[in-house]
């Protein structure tokens, strides 16, 4: 049974990705914010998913919480936040680009690190981390600059962690998800999330060393940084 921890649980993609993970036999941990939203996911998708609480910026929290977990093939990190709608560099707020990079860029990473044993110990080991379509560097467009600037540092920093783990063959990604109908997107967007999740976890399940390092969209094909 391949045992999984997803990221932002409690909806839009990350909570599809726990329907179809599940679905698809694996053992699920999922990270939410609140006990309630605990509650409400372990009622509904039974003792197969693990609901792990923490807020993913406080660190001390988020490493004691995942001592629970005693072995781990595959690290989805989905959690993320839009932030303000900065889209005047000139005066955006540095303590908001601080509160996005936290959550979109640092936690990912601390994950990795933090679980990073664990999965050396897996026979099929995988990091996947969800990052966007606003991240391109061929986009010069400065809304959500905060959100923009924090998924393109995801990006290289998962490049970066791809290379120092391919002595371990651990692969690592990250996935364009496209423009989602989830509270991020809105409704206008133009993916259902549950076509995204399902994209990804096609991805997550056949990912190896030759896609190692590489942005990838939720359909499946390479993508430019």
């Amino acid at each position: 049974m391949r045992k999984v921890l997803i990221t932002g649980a409690a909806r839009g993609i990350g909570y599809e990705l726990c329907k179809i993970a599940l679905s698809d036999g694996a053992r699920v941990y999922g990270s939410v914010r609140t006990q309630e939203d605990a509650d409400r996911l372990h009622a509904e998708f039974g003792d197969d998913f693990t609901p792990l609480v923490f807020d993913i910026r406080d660190r001390d929290d988020v490493a004691e919480k995942l001592t629970q977990i005693d072995a781990l093939d595959m690290l989805i990190n989905n959690a993320g936040i839009i932030g303000p709608d900065d889209s005047d560099t000139t005066t955006a707020s540095l303590e908001a680009f601080s509160d996005v990079f936290e959550i979109n860029t640092f936690a990912p990473l601390q994950m990795a690190q933090l679980l990073l044993p664990k999965l050396k110990a897996s026979d099929h080991p995988a990091i996947l981390s969800i990052s966007s379509q606003m991240s391109w560097m061929g986009y010069a467009k400065s809304d959500h600059i905060s959100y923009r600037a924090s998924k393109a540092a995801l990006n290289k920093i998962m490049q970066g962690l791809a290379t120092d783990l391919a002595q371990h063959e651990i692969p690592v990604c990250v996935v364009d998800p496209g423009w989602v109908r989830t509270d991020m997107g809105g409704e206008g967007a133009d993916n259902d999330p549950l076509d995204v999740a399902k994209g990804i976890w096609q991805i997550a399940k056949g990912l190896t060393m030759s896609k190692s390092g590489k942005f990838i969209r939720w359909t499946g094909e390479e993508r430019d940084y």
